[in-house]
Protein backbone atom coordinates (compact mmCIF):
# COMPACT_ATOMS: atom_id res chain seq x y z
CA UNK A 1 0.00 0.00 0.00
CA UNK A 2 1.16 3.50 -1.02
CA UNK A 3 2.15 6.38 1.92
CA UNK A 4 -0.17 8.23 -0.05
CA UNK A 5 -2.92 5.48 0.64
CA UNK A 6 -2.33 5.77 3.94
CA UNK A 7 -2.45 9.51 4.28
CA UNK A 8 -5.74 9.19 3.26
CA UNK A 9 -6.58 8.19 6.56
CA UNK A 10 -6.03 9.97 9.75
CA UNK A 11 -2.70 8.42 11.72
CA UNK A 12 -3.02 5.88 14.21
CA UNK A 13 -2.10 6.84 17.88
CA UNK A 14 0.20 4.77 19.82
CA UNK A 15 0.90 5.62 23.44
CA UNK A 16 3.91 3.37 23.80
CA UNK A 17 5.54 1.39 27.37
CA UNK A 18 8.00 -0.98 27.91
CA UNK A 19 8.75 -4.07 26.12
CA UNK A 20 8.33 -5.07 22.39
CA UNK A 21 4.59 -4.71 22.25
CA UNK A 22 4.96 -1.48 20.91
CA UNK A 23 7.08 -2.30 17.96
CA UNK A 24 5.03 -5.22 16.53
CA UNK A 25 1.77 -2.47 16.77
CA UNK A 26 4.04 -0.49 14.98
CA UNK A 27 5.04 -2.98 12.47
CA UNK A 28 1.35 -4.49 12.07
CA UNK A 29 0.07 -0.88 11.36
CA UNK A 30 2.64 0.02 9.20
CA UNK A 31 2.28 -2.84 7.07
CA UNK A 32 -1.78 -1.96 6.88
CA UNK A 33 -0.65 1.11 5.19
CA UNK A 34 -1.73 3.24 8.41
CA UNK A 35 0.44 5.99 9.59
CA UNK A 36 1.44 6.20 12.81
CA UNK A 37 2.04 9.19 15.78
CA UNK A 38 3.85 7.56 18.65
CA UNK A 39 3.96 9.12 22.27
CA UNK A 40 6.72 6.93 23.91
CA UNK A 41 6.61 6.49 27.57
CA UNK A 42 10.03 8.50 28.89
CA UNK A 43 10.39 6.39 32.17
CA UNK A 44 9.54 3.28 29.46
CA UNK A 45 9.53 3.20 26.45
CA UNK A 46 12.59 1.83 24.60
CA UNK A 47 15.26 4.46 22.85
CA UNK A 48 15.42 2.41 19.86
CA UNK A 49 11.88 3.47 19.29
CA UNK A 50 13.92 6.99 17.87
CA UNK A 51 14.85 4.85 15.10
CA UNK A 52 11.50 4.20 13.64
CA UNK A 53 11.35 7.98 13.11
CA UNK A 54 14.59 8.10 10.96
CA UNK A 55 13.70 5.12 8.99
CA UNK A 56 10.37 5.25 8.38
CA UNK A 57 8.79 8.38 6.89
CA UNK A 58 5.23 7.73 8.33
CA UNK A 59 6.23 7.47 11.80
CA UNK A 60 6.51 10.12 13.91
CA UNK A 61 7.68 9.49 17.76
CA UNK A 62 6.97 12.07 20.69
CA UNK A 63 8.63 11.49 24.75
CA UNK A 64 6.98 12.75 27.25
CA UNK A 65 7.05 11.67 30.96
CA UNK A 66 5.13 9.73 32.82
CA UNK A 67 1.94 12.17 34.29
CA UNK A 68 2.10 14.58 31.01
CA UNK A 69 -1.42 13.96 29.79
CA UNK A 70 -1.78 17.40 28.63
CA UNK A 71 1.48 16.80 26.15
CA UNK A 72 0.29 13.53 24.98
CA UNK A 73 -3.21 14.76 23.85
CA UNK A 74 -1.81 18.05 22.51
CA UNK A 75 0.25 15.98 20.37
CA UNK A 76 -1.81 13.53 19.07
CA UNK A 77 -4.58 16.83 18.23
CA UNK A 78 -1.81 18.26 16.55
CA UNK A 79 -1.05 15.17 14.53
CA UNK A 80 -4.73 14.74 13.55
CA UNK A 81 -4.96 11.17 15.35
CA UNK A 82 -8.54 10.51 16.36
CA UNK A 83 -7.93 6.75 17.64
CA UNK A 84 -5.00 5.52 19.42
CA UNK A 85 -4.10 1.80 21.42
CA UNK A 86 -1.78 1.97 24.76
CA UNK A 87 0.69 -0.76 24.06
CA UNK A 88 3.73 -2.06 26.23
CA UNK A 89 3.84 -2.25 29.89
CA UNK A 90 4.05 0.90 32.29
CA UNK A 91 4.90 -0.31 35.91
CA UNK A 92 1.78 -0.04 37.84
CA UNK A 93 3.96 1.03 40.78
CA UNK A 94 5.09 3.75 38.66
CA UNK A 95 1.60 5.13 37.94
CA UNK A 96 1.26 5.61 41.68
CA UNK A 97 4.40 6.93 42.56
CA UNK A 98 6.98 9.41 41.50
CA UNK A 99 4.54 10.94 38.48
CA UNK A 100 4.85 14.61 38.08
CA UNK A 101 1.41 15.17 36.80
CA UNK A 102 0.20 18.06 35.07
CA UNK A 103 -3.24 20.08 34.97
CA UNK A 104 -5.06 17.41 32.74
CA UNK A 105 -3.43 14.36 34.45
CA UNK A 106 -4.73 16.23 38.24
CA UNK A 107 -8.22 16.25 36.69
CA UNK A 108 -7.90 12.27 35.97
CA UNK A 109 -6.41 11.76 39.46
CA UNK A 110 -9.74 13.25 40.78
CA UNK A 111 -12.10 11.14 39.72
CA UNK A 112 -10.94 8.27 40.87
CA UNK A 113 -12.60 6.95 43.75
CA UNK A 114 -10.25 3.96 44.18
CA UNK A 115 -6.63 3.35 43.33
CA UNK A 116 -6.67 0.67 41.08
CA UNK A 117 -4.98 0.88 37.43
CA UNK A 118 -8.07 -0.21 35.66
CA UNK A 119 -9.76 3.48 37.01
CA UNK A 120 -6.93 5.11 37.02
CA UNK A 121 -6.34 3.69 32.55
CA UNK A 122 -10.30 4.16 32.60
CA UNK A 123 -10.29 7.77 33.53
CA UNK A 124 -7.43 8.49 31.08
CA UNK A 125 -9.42 6.92 28.37
CA UNK A 126 -12.39 9.28 29.40
CA UNK A 127 -10.04 12.56 29.17
CA UNK A 128 -9.16 11.04 25.69
CA UNK A 129 -12.49 11.13 24.90
CA UNK A 130 -12.86 14.15 25.95
CA UNK A 131 -10.67 15.24 23.43
CA UNK A 132 -11.87 13.68 20.54
CA UNK A 133 -9.77 10.95 20.67
CA UNK A 134 -11.13 7.25 20.96
CA UNK A 135 -8.91 4.66 22.65
CA UNK A 136 -9.48 1.04 20.42
CA UNK A 137 -8.33 -2.52 21.70
CA UNK A 138 -4.58 -2.81 22.22
CA UNK A 139 -4.37 -6.12 19.95
CA UNK A 140 -6.39 -4.52 17.21
CA UNK A 141 -3.68 -5.40 14.62
CA UNK A 142 -2.52 -8.07 17.07
CA UNK A 143 -4.80 -10.71 16.33
CA UNK A 144 -2.99 -14.01 15.37
CA UNK A 145 -0.20 -13.29 18.33
CA UNK A 146 -3.29 -13.88 20.78
CA UNK A 147 -2.69 -17.25 22.14
CA UNK A 148 -4.70 -20.50 20.64
CA UNK A 149 -6.79 -22.94 23.09
CA UNK A 150 -4.97 -26.07 24.08
CA UNK A 151 -1.22 -27.02 24.51
CA UNK A 152 0.97 -24.75 23.05
CA UNK A 153 4.07 -26.81 23.67
CA UNK A 154 5.28 -30.18 22.84
CA UNK A 155 5.17 -31.55 26.10
CA UNK A 156 1.38 -31.79 27.47
CA UNK A 157 0.97 -30.97 31.04
CA UNK A 158 1.28 -34.10 33.85
CA UNK A 159 -1.91 -34.68 35.67
CA UNK A 160 -0.29 -32.79 38.87
CA UNK A 161 0.18 -30.04 36.79
CA UNK A 162 -3.37 -29.85 35.83
CA UNK A 163 -4.45 -30.13 38.61
CA UNK A 164 -2.38 -27.27 39.81
CA UNK A 165 -3.70 -25.18 36.84
CA UNK A 166 -7.62 -25.93 37.78
CA UNK A 167 -6.86 -24.55 41.29
CA UNK A 168 -4.80 -21.83 40.27
CA UNK A 169 -7.05 -20.71 37.58
CA UNK A 170 -9.70 -20.09 40.36
CA UNK A 171 -8.02 -18.51 42.72
CA UNK A 172 -6.27 -16.24 40.07
CA UNK A 173 -9.61 -15.17 38.87
CA UNK A 174 -10.56 -14.32 42.08
CA UNK A 175 -7.59 -11.95 42.83
CA UNK A 176 -7.41 -10.44 38.89
CA UNK A 177 -11.72 -9.74 39.84
CA UNK A 178 -10.29 -7.26 42.83
CA UNK A 179 -8.39 -5.96 40.32
CA UNK A 180 -5.26 -6.94 41.97
CA UNK A 181 -3.46 -9.09 39.69
CA UNK A 182 -3.14 -11.42 37.03
CA UNK A 183 -0.69 -13.53 37.92
CA UNK A 184 -0.49 -16.46 40.83
CA UNK A 185 2.08 -19.35 41.08
CA UNK A 186 1.02 -22.10 42.59
CA UNK A 187 2.55 -25.50 44.00
CA UNK A 188 0.73 -28.80 45.10
CA UNK A 189 -2.87 -26.81 45.14
CA UNK A 190 -1.13 -24.37 47.27
CA UNK A 191 -0.56 -20.55 46.76
CA UNK A 192 2.58 -19.56 46.64
CA UNK A 193 3.32 -15.77 45.19
CA UNK A 194 0.39 -13.43 44.51
CA UNK A 195 0.79 -10.77 41.80
CA UNK A 196 0.89 -7.02 42.62
CA UNK A 197 2.99 -4.11 41.58
CA UNK A 198 6.07 -5.86 41.03
CA UNK A 199 4.65 -7.87 37.80
CA UNK A 200 4.78 -10.96 36.46
CA UNK A 201 8.61 -11.73 36.40
CA UNK A 202 9.30 -10.77 40.11
CA UNK A 203 6.29 -12.80 41.46
CA UNK A 204 7.74 -15.75 39.79
CA UNK A 205 10.81 -15.00 40.89
CA UNK A 206 9.69 -14.64 44.05
CA UNK A 207 7.59 -18.11 43.92
CA UNK A 208 10.83 -19.71 43.00
CA UNK A 209 12.73 -19.05 46.52
CA UNK A 210 9.80 -19.65 48.15
CA UNK A 211 9.16 -23.10 47.04
CA UNK A 212 12.02 -24.07 44.62
CA UNK A 213 11.50 -26.16 41.73
CA UNK A 214 8.17 -26.96 40.45
CA UNK A 215 6.01 -24.21 40.54
CA UNK A 216 3.59 -23.28 38.27
CA UNK A 217 2.74 -19.83 36.75
CA UNK A 218 -0.87 -19.12 36.42
CA UNK A 219 -1.85 -15.84 34.36
CA UNK A 220 -5.36 -14.64 33.69
CA UNK A 221 -7.48 -12.13 31.53
CA UNK A 222 -9.72 -9.96 34.30
CA UNK A 223 -13.37 -10.72 34.31
CA UNK A 224 -14.79 -8.94 31.54
CA UNK A 225 -10.83 -7.90 30.22
CA UNK A 226 -10.71 -4.51 28.89
CA UNK A 227 -8.66 -5.39 25.77
CA UNK A 228 -7.94 -1.25 25.17
CA UNK A 229 -5.28 -1.97 28.42
CA UNK A 230 -3.31 -3.88 30.62
CA UNK A 231 -3.79 -7.02 28.66
CA UNK A 232 -1.95 -9.76 29.95
CA UNK A 233 1.15 -10.13 27.83
CA UNK A 234 3.53 -12.95 28.08
CA UNK A 235 7.07 -13.52 25.72
CA UNK A 236 10.97 -14.33 25.96
CA UNK A 237 11.38 -12.62 29.31
CA UNK A 238 8.46 -14.84 31.08
CA UNK A 239 10.34 -17.86 29.74
CA UNK A 240 13.45 -16.65 31.05
CA UNK A 241 11.74 -15.96 34.41
CA UNK A 242 10.56 -19.42 34.62
CA UNK A 243 13.33 -21.34 33.80
CA UNK A 244 15.36 -19.54 36.75
CA UNK A 245 13.25 -19.79 39.21
CA UNK A 246 13.05 -23.41 37.96
CA UNK A 247 9.11 -23.33 37.00
CA UNK A 248 7.45 -26.33 35.24
CA UNK A 249 4.42 -24.85 33.66
CA UNK A 250 2.37 -22.01 32.48
CA UNK A 251 -1.38 -21.42 31.82
CA UNK A 252 -2.50 -18.76 29.74
CA UNK A 253 -6.33 -17.53 28.64
CA UNK A 254 -6.32 -18.16 25.34
CA UNK A 255 -7.86 -15.26 23.13
CA UNK A 256 -7.28 -12.65 26.00
CA UNK A 257 -3.39 -12.88 26.06
CA UNK A 258 -0.78 -11.44 23.48
CA UNK A 259 2.22 -13.78 22.65
CA UNK A 260 4.73 -10.94 21.94
CA UNK A 261 7.15 -13.30 20.79
CA UNK A 262 5.04 -15.76 18.53
CA UNK A 263 7.10 -18.75 17.84
CA UNK A 264 10.21 -18.22 19.50
CA UNK A 265 8.30 -18.00 23.05
CA UNK A 266 6.85 -21.80 21.92
CA UNK A 267 10.12 -22.46 21.06
CA UNK A 268 11.88 -20.92 23.86
CA UNK A 269 9.73 -22.78 26.47
CA UNK A 270 10.44 -25.98 24.40
CA UNK A 271 13.95 -25.80 25.02
CA UNK A 272 13.34 -25.20 28.67
CA UNK A 273 11.22 -28.44 29.36
CA UNK A 274 8.31 -26.29 29.92
CA UNK A 275 4.06 -26.97 29.16
CA UNK A 276 2.20 -23.92 28.17
CA UNK A 277 -1.60 -24.14 27.90
CA UNK A 278 -3.72 -22.11 26.55
CA UNK A 279 -6.78 -22.02 28.67
CA UNK A 280 -10.00 -22.18 26.27
CA UNK A 281 -12.23 -19.32 26.41
CA UNK A 282 -15.54 -21.40 27.49
CA UNK A 283 -13.54 -21.81 30.48
CA UNK A 284 -12.58 -17.92 30.88
CA UNK A 285 -14.81 -16.08 33.55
Amino acid sequence: MTSQTAGARPPIGVIAGNGRFPFLVLDAARRLGRAVTVVAIQEEADPELNQLAADESDTAVHWVSLGQLGKCIAVLREAGVTEALMAGQVKHAKLFAGVMPDLTFLSVLGRLRVKSTDALLSAIADVLADHGITLVDSTVFLQPLLAASGTLTEREPTAEESADFAFGCRMADAVAGLDVGQTVVVKDKAVVAVEAMEGTDEVIARAGRLAGPGVRVVKVAKPNQDMRFDVPVVGIPTIDAMREAQASALSIDAGKTLIVDGDAFVRAADEAGLSVVGRPREEVR
